[in-house]
């Protein structure tokens, strides 16, 4: 999708997947000592503020600025901090080694753009940091429910697993997200760190 599709999605829906932070996230990241984070197609900011609110330093970047408006609003509204970076991730590359966490959730794009991205954010993760990666899972089109209709934005966790050079995996699977009232929906959850 291009940056003006996304603007108006988040323009009509207010924050459009919520304020609270993803499930997954917050499981992967308990016992996690905060540092600092880095939260890649932030969105409207609810897994970047909660963060913050955890004691994380975050850096947080979407190419949506109706996104990243929601998101300023959101932090003030929490009474947190975080560095709100507009940059289309296709064009932009973090700091390497920088971070202690890097995230990257429901960022469905093509292969051949997803991979260079996968390899910016696995560069960016500093020693002993961790970076975790979940999205939509190639099965989740067939078997589950929700998510993008073009099989080519989705993966399995193998497909990340394979751009984390550098990185040592310690989950990779197809994990089961209930939705309430609709049924299951299949994600591809990667979990890895720097030795």
């Amino acid at each position: 999708m291009k940056r003006e599709d996304w603007n108006r999605k988040h323009g009509e829906a207010g924050l459009l997947f919520g304020a609270e932070p993803n499930r997954f996230l917050v499981a992967e990241v308990a016992g996690l000592p905060p540092g600092r984070a880095l939260d890649l197609a932030c969105g409207s900011g609810r897994n970047a503020v909660w963060l913050a609110q955890q004691g994380w330093s975050v850096v947080a970047a979407d190419f949506a600025d109706v996104a990243l408006d929601q998101a300023r609003a959101l932090a003030a509204e929490r009474g947190v901090d975080v560095e709100w970076v507009d940059a289309d991730l296709r064009e932009w590359e973090p700091p390497a080694r920088a971070f202690d966490l890097v995230v990257v959730l429901y960022l469905q794009l093509p292969p051949e753009e997803l991979g260079p991205i996968m390899r910016h954010a696995a560069g960016a993760v500093a020693e002993g940091g961790t970076m975790l990666v979940v999205g939509h899972h190639s099965e989740n089109l067939a078997s589950g429910i929700g998510g993008p209709k073009d099989p080519r934005v989705l993966f399995t966790p193998e497909d990340v697993a394979s751009e984390l050079d550098g990185l040592e995996v310690e989950r990779a699977e197809a994990v089961i997200r209930t939705v309430e009232g609709e049924g299951d929906a299949i994600d591809a959850l990667v979990r890895a760190r720097r030795a």
